[in-house]
C-alpha cells in the first residue's frame, strides 16, 4: 500500500505521517510500502468450565444432550473414539479423589487423548513452588486440557487466568464442582425424563459442600424446586441467596420430594465441633427407610460419594435397587466428562482468537 504525498488517501499532512510511522517503529521500504513482519500464529482463546453459577439453561441442556449420546457409546463394545487424538489432558489433583479423577482419565482415553495424572505429593509443589509457577510450567508444555481439583476456593480460576489451555474445575474448596452437578442432572433426567418442576431435597453438610452449591445452581436454572435439609451449624450464611428452601428436620424437608440427595459430613474441612456426635447426627439427619416415607413413593436416592454408611445414609436405603441411583451417577460421570471434553475442545478449535 503506497501513500502519495498530499493525496486524499492519507488524511494527515506529510509530517504527521512521518511522525506516526516513527512512533510505531514500522519498517518501510524506499517506496513507502509496509514491509511484512513475521508473527507467531494466534493460539485459540480457551473456554473453561469453572462453575455452574450463571450458566444458562440452554448451555446446561447442551452438555446434557451430548452426554446422553456418550452414555450409549460407553455401553457399546467399542468405546473408543479418536476425537482428541494428538491432544494432551493433564489431571492435576491437590486433593484425594477416586471417582472424579478416574472418570476424567477414562473420558480422556476413550476420546483418544494422551492422559497424564500428575502426582502432587511428589511434584515441585511440595518443594515450595507457587501455584502461579506451576501454571507457568504447565503452560510451557502446551497442554490442551487441564483438569484441576484444589482445596482452596478460587484456585482453579487463578490457574485458568494464567494458562493457554482449556481448564475444567474438578472441585475447588467450598466453591463448586460443576461436572458433578451435570452428571447428577443427567441421572435425574434419564430416570424422570425432565428436571423442570421436580422437588429435590439436598441433605447433610451443605456448609462445606461444593456439590451442593453446583447442584443448587443447576437445578434452579432448569426449573426444579430445591430444598436443603441440615442442622443450622451445617448451613452457609448465604443459603437464602442461593435460592433454596431451608429445613432443619428431615420429615418436613423430605415431604413429597421427588429426589433425595444425601451428602457426607466433610470432617476434613471442619475445624471445630459442628455436630454433637456421629450417633446423634445419624439419628436426626441420616437417611433411613422410616424417614424416606415422607418422600414420594418413587423418590430417587442419590449420593455423590464417597458414602459413609451409618453416618448420613443407612445401608438398606443406599442399596435399594429400585430407588437408589448412586451407581448410575458413577456410570454417567464418565459420559458427562466426555461431553465436557468434547464441547470445550471443539469450541476452542473453532475459535480464531
Amino acid at each position: 500500500m503506497k501513500f502519495a504525498p498530499g493525496s486524499s488517501a492519507c488524511k494527515f499532512n506529510d509530517r504527521s505521517c512521518r511522525t506516526i510511522a516513527g512512533r510505531a517503529r514500522r519498517t518501510y521500504s524506499r517506496d513507502m510500502t509496509v514491509a511484512p513482519v513475521p508473527t507467531a500464529p494466534l493460539r485459540p482463546v480457551p473456554r473453561h468450565l469453572l462453575a455452574i453459577e450463571a450458566m444458562p439453561a440452554a448451555e446446561i441442556t447442551r452438555f446434557l444432550n451430548l452426554a446422553q449420546r456418550y452414555v450409549d457409546q460407553n455401553r457399546s463394545p467399542d468405546k473408543k473414539r479418536d476425537l482428541l487424538h494428538g491432544k494432551t489432558l493433564v489431571n492435576l489433583f491437590f486433593e484425594n479423589s477416586t471417582r472424579t479423577r478416574t472418570s476424567f482419565e477414562l473420558a480422556g482415553k476413550r476420546l483418544g487423548a494422551d492422559v497424564i495424572n500428575m502426582a502432587v505429593a511428589v511434584s515441585s509443589i511440595k518443594k515450595g513452588e507457587t501455584l502461579i509457577d506451576t501454571a507457568m510450567t504447565l503452560n510451557a508444555m502446551h497442554l490442551d486440557v487441564l483438569v484441576v481439583r484444589h482445596p482452596e476456593s478460587g484456585a482453579v480460576k487463578l490457574l485458568a487466568d494464567k494458562v493457554n489451555c482449556v481448564v475444567i474445575n474438578a472441585g475447588d474448596g467450598h466453591h463448586e464442582h460443576p461436572t458433578q452437578a451435570l452428571l447428577d442432572g443427567l441421572t435425574i433426567r434419564l430416570r424422570r425424563g425432565h428436571l423442570d418442576g421436580l422437588k429435590v431435597a439436598i441433605c447433610g453438610d451443605i456448609l462445606h459442600s461444593r456439590v451442593a452449591r453446583s447442584n443448587i445452581h443447576l437445578l434452579n436454572a432448569m426449573g426444579a424446586h430445591v430444598r436443603v435439609v441440615a442442622p443450622p451449624t451445617l448451613l452457609p450464611a448465604d443459603i437464602a441467596r442461593l435460592g433454596a428452601e431451608v429445613h432443619h428436620r428431615m420429615e418436613s424437608g423430605l415431604a413429597d420430594v421427588d429426589i433425595v440427595m444425601m451428602l457426607r459430613l466433610q470432617t476434613e474441612r471442619m475445624s471445630g465441633q459442628y455436630v454433637p456426635s456421629i450417633r446423634e447426627y445419624f439419628h436426626f439427619f441420616g437417611l433411613t427407610r422410616e424417614k424416606l416415607k415422607a418422600a414420594r413413593p418413587d423418590a430417587l436416592i442419590m449420593h455423590p460419594g464417597p458414602m459413609n454408611r451409618g453416618v448420613e445414609i443407612d445401608s438398606e436405603v443406599a442399596d435399594d435397587i429400585k430407588r437408589s441411583v448412586i451407581l448410575d451417577q458413577v456410570e454417567l460421570g464418565v459420559a458427562v466428562r466426555m461431553a465436557c471434553l468434547d464441547l470445550l475442545t471443539r469450541d476452542t478449535n473453532s475459535t480464531t482468537g
